[in-house]
């Protein structure tokens, strides 16, 4: 849907509405009443889909699940960091297209227990970073005695705030809480780039299974290009930057037929999905692509 946003071409919008048109618009195994991110991610294509041709039966599960969330006291849902991508943007998107200030407040209330209350919060603002989840808050250490910062997973956070923003009215109450942090995760990322432009997949232990991973530079050039753009982060210090990791991705991850390298598989800390190199195949690779085509559309708006 970003890569459409720039190149509508219509085979894009066909391929993203037959997925929406083989699971009836619904959650995944058509629970309408689960909390779990996993399962009603979709929304965000469905809501994006809607935008261009609206057609009620493309938000009706969308809205019976979101509006369950909203109506319910528990913030807990997002025990690990990658369901606040999943989750948030939905929330944000319906409070946008409805008006209702529900599902910015209920999207703000579950990002701030896992930022601040879950396992002591896992957001350091110390390190402008996030664990993973629970497992990984101290005591946990890599082998390097640093902190366990996983790539792809503060990518999917840059991605939440990056998508959630792009829906928040400019008088929300946390907009400035929402900026600060993406400002935050940018700083901290700007540190630990590799020389080559890509990130490993542990932030700060390149020791342990170090080497270039396409998902989360990826997504991480999607943050820094989007703030950019939007006026959020300063061009002259990030471009170079993300010129760097994008020039990265396109010489050294894509192969002649379009195939993705370096992709990290399914996981949740360096060792998982390994190995990763120009011609592994992870064992999922749907999102290296997804990643790839919104660091892209971003790049290409500037």
């Amino acid at each position: 849907m970003a890569l459409h946003s720039i190149y509508p071409d219509n085979r894009y919008y066909d391929y993203a509405y037959d997925w929406g048109e083989k699971f009836n618009w619904g959650m995944r195994r058509d629970d309408t009443t689960t909390r779990n991110a996993d399962n009603y991610a979709c929304g965000q294509t469905y809501i994006d889909l809607y935008r261009l041709t609206p057609e009620p039966k493309m938000l009706t599960k969308t809205k019976a699940n979101a509006n369950m969330l909203i109506n319910t006291p528990q913030v807990d849902d997002w025990t690990w960091i990658d369901a606040i991508q999943m989750g948030m943007p939905v929330l944000a998107k319906l409070g946008k297209e409805t008006g209702d200030q529900r599902y910015f407040d209920k999207a703000w209330d579950m990002y701030e227990w896992s930022r601040n209350t879950l396992a002591g919060g896992l957001y350091n603002p110390k390190d402008g970073l996030w664990w993973r989840d629970a497992d990984f808050v101290p005591p946990y250490k890599e082998p390097n005695g640093e902190d366990c910062y996983w790539s792809r997973g503060n990518g999917w956070v840059v991605a939440a705030l990056v998508k959630v923003l792009e829906e928040l009215p400019a008088d929300d109450p946390h907009r400035k809480d929402y900026i600060n942090d993406l400002k935050a995760m940018c700083e901290a990322l700007v540190k630990c780039q590799r020389e080559d432009g890509f990130w490993n997949v542990s932030l700060h232990d390149e020791s342990n299974f170090g080497g270039k991973e396409l998902t989360g530079t990826a997504l991480f050039v999607y943050g820094m290009a989007w703030g950019v753009n939007n006026g959020i982060l300063d061009r002259a210090k990030y471009m170079p930057v993300i010129t760097k990791a994008w020039n990265a991705m396109v010489n050294d991850a894509v192969h002649p037929n379009g195939y993705l390298g370096y992709v990290q598989g399914t996981g949740k800390e360096p060792k998982d999905g390994q190995p990763v190199a120009y011609d592994s195949k992870p064992d999922f690779d749907d999102y290296g692509t997804g990643c790839f085509l919104l660091a892209g559309s971003e790049v290409y708006k500037l």
